[in-house]
């Protein structure tokens, strides 16, 4: 039996090893050489080395009227705590909250109701989407060129420049990354 024991708190310690540091180690290495700098994840710095944001993760700019709105989120972005609202169409609350966001949306905007883009009006299944369609960021294009002072062809190349395709050129519809865009945006200044 002591043999077994043995046996066992050795094979636990030579997989741990194995699995637990010799092969993420390994892995790492090599997304060092092979995809330098996505090997350490998402988070975008600014010129000074300051880590700004992540690409992946929806960030929260209403505190500004210069820069481009991210889409509603019921998780307030945080990244520990994503989930979608879980309100399915037949409930009022949901129908409360949309309407709201819309409304929300054509007064900044300065447009109707019935022009608000889909994305401004509802919030994404992890609370943290990175993305607005390309339509969303057209119609913000105008307030943030009037905001900043840049030229309004000039907002939307920038727009256009930071437009993503579709995902492996047939999924989904083509998306503009907000943190990107607004780092963009701040740059051009």
């Amino acid at each position: 039996m002591l043999k077994d024991l043995r046996s066992a708190a050795l094979a636990v310690l030579v997989f741990t090893v194995l699995c637990g540091l010799a092969y993420p180690l390994a892995i790492t290495g090599a997304a060092e050489v092979l995809v330098p700098g996505k090997s350490k994840g998402s988070l975008v710095q600014d010129e000074e080395g300051r880590t700004v944001g992540s690409r992946l993760i929806g960030q929260d700019f209403s505190a500004r009227d210069d820069l481009f709105q991210s889409r509603p989120s019921v998780t307030g972005y945080s990244a520990s705590a994503t989930y979608f609202n879980n309100r399915g169409p037949n409930q009022a609350t949901l129908a409360v909250q949309q309407r709201r966001f819309a409304l929300d949306y054509a007064e900044r905007e300065g447009i109707r109701v019935s022009e608000v883009p889909a994305d401004a009006a509802t919030t994404s299944a992890s609370g943290v989407d990175p993305q607005i369609s390309v339509e969303n960021a057209r119609i913000q294009a105008r307030r943030v060129a009037r905001a900043t002072g840049l030229p309004r062809q000039r907002v939307d190349e920038l727009v256009e420049e930071h437009t993503d395709g579709r995902g492996l050129g047939v999924f989904g519809e083509p998306g503009v990354n907000v943190l990107m865009l607004n780092l963009a945006v701040e740059e051009e200044r």
